[in-house]
């Protein structure tokens, strides 16, 4: 049985993820720039992801609804989520998935610390639209690209990334752009 606490409010909201059993698989969906779209395509690549990851400029807070009805949702604060109700969404979150430590923001380019020297394992960030996965200092930095509406040429897609599996592997499944 899994169970979810949330910590104590500090800079950074803390999300600890207790295990009472050992982690022989963890599918994690990570999801970015939905700008109030999600189609049923993303919903179906995110069953069975056992907690989401929204990168920020979710456009709807519908969206995040919908992602719980699948697993919980961690989800940040993007530069078009400017309505009211996205102020309650942390600019960066810290999630602790029993051995992965976690830091997300929407832009990589506001990253304001050391991932490797703060011992985070994955570093989480969306923007630009463009699916990456790389490796730089023992990190793995993860962008799922967007599964919102189409941006120029780049791809609709989303992440999805194994944590009972190392080393990581992370996938990214294209999808259609009805």
């Amino acid at each position: 049985m899994r169970r979810w606490f949330r910590a104590a409010p500090s800079r950074d909201t803390l999300i600890t993820l207790v295990s009472s059993l050992p982690m022989t698989s963890f599918h994690l969906g990570i999801i970015s720039d939905t700008h109030g779209l999600l189609r049923a395509e993303a919903l179906a690549a995110l069953k069975g992801s056992q907690v989401i990851i929204h990168a920020g400029d979710v456009g709807d807070p519908a969206i995040l609804d919908h992602l719980k009805t699948i697993a919980p949702v961690f989800a940040v604060r993007g530069n078009v989520d400017t309505d009211p109700w996205a102020s309650s969404l942390p600019l960066t979150e810290v999630v602790q998935l029993d051995s992965a430590s976690i830091y997300v923001l929407h832009n990589l380019k506001q990253l304001d610390l050391n991932p490797a020297a703060s011992g985070f394992h994955i570093v989480i960030a969306g923007h630009t639209h463009q699916p990456d996965s790389h490796w730089q200092d023992g990190v793995l930095y993860i962008n799922p690209g967007s599964a919102g509406p189409r941006r120029f040429s780049l791809p609709i897609s989303l992440a999805r990334l194994d944590l009972g599996k190392t080393p990581w592997q992370v996938e990214f499944p294209n999808l259609p752009a009805n």
